[in-house]
């Protein structure tokens, strides 16, 4: 049984990913928006039937995208959604054929991850005016992220009672909801203290509603994502650091500079709660990377 090419297939995959899958609605619109362009590709073909679809077309449509200046990892995605979709048509008779079969998928183009140098790392840690609430806040925030590694959802959502600072470890929810016990050391624990005894109440002051979480904005409520990013690009900015960096520059640069100084990659896997180690690997790409610059510089024969 084949059905007319329509948006009907496309509606029932769509629920298909929300209710059997409980894919998130960001998920489920990616693929929609991937989707959509196959459909009006195959319109434009005069496409009438799911079993019209060949490896040609298919292949046609992937270089009509690669023309349109599509990136390969943007390439990449749209071979995975396409992949599941046709998977989906012959597996509810829809069509009877499934064409991706015969697509293979280029392998991922690997790009190292920006990270800055333990030198940019002090002079940025050096630039909240802490003689005043919110610099404190802001020193505390810069501490904790290149001390633990985490991520930016991470630490806005850092709750008091997941703080162990006598024992130098904090707690926290990663990707997954799984949760891993981090060390932290003795400067970040210091400017921890210093904020939540002399900048947090006075910012908690401001609210009528009493915050679980750690760090505070100006309201008295809990910081946000963009709170986060806005003030690392403006400390970044004041700190003469002309590269781009973003709050996982600091995950980034605190992975890095531990495996640069030795620690095992098991370790380092563990502290930014990567669940394949593959993930992590990537890091010593970075190391091998910088010493080959550093060896090029200084080298006499290099």
């Amino acid at each position: 049984m084949t059905a007319e090419l329509g948006l009907e297939a496309l509606e029932e995959y769509l629920t298909f990913l929300k209710i059997e899958r409980g894919l998130s609605k960001n998920s489920i619109e990616s693929y929609q928006r991937d989707l959509m362009q196959y459909i009006v590709f195959l319109r434009k073909e005069a496409v009438t039937d799911w079993d019209q679809i060949d490896r040609y077309l298919i292949l046609n449509f992937l270089e009509a995208q690669r023309n349109g200046h599509k990136s390969d990892n943007s390439l990449i995605r749209m071979i995975s959604s396409l992949r599941r979709f046709h998977q989906f048509l012959k597996q509810e008779n829809i069509a009877t054929e499934d064409p991706m079969l015969y697509i293979q998928t280029p392998k991922k183009a690997q790009t190292l991850p920006k990270v800055i140098s333990a030198k940019q790392v002090e002079i940025l840690l050096a630039i909240p005016d802490v003689s005043n609430k919110i610099g404190i806040r802001d020193r505390a925030i810069l501490e904790v992220m290149y001390a633990t590694g985490i991520r930016i959802s991470e630490l806005v959502n850092l709750r008091l009672d997941e703080l162990h600072l006598s024992m130098n470890l904090i707690q926290t929810i990663g990707k997954g909801d799984k949760e891993r016990i981090l060390p932290i050391g003795d400067q970040g624990v210091k400017w921890l203290e210093y904020y939540l005894e002399y900048s947090r109440p006075k910012l908690a002051m401001k609210s009528a509603q009493i915050s679980p979480y750690v760090f505070l904005n100006p309201r008295g409520t809990q910081l946000s994502r963009q709170g986060v990013w806005k003030k690392i690009k403006k400390m970044v900015l004041e700190a003469g650091i002309t590269q781009n960096v973003t709050p996982h520059t600091l995950r980034h640069s605190f992975a890095t500079h531990l495996l640069e100084n030795g620690a095992d990659l098991r370790v380092v896997q563990e502290l930014l709660g990567h669940s394949d180690i593959s993930t992590t690997q990537i890091y010593t790409h970075i190391t091998k990377h910088r010493l080959k610059e550093v060896y090029d510089t200084y080298h006499p024969r290099a």
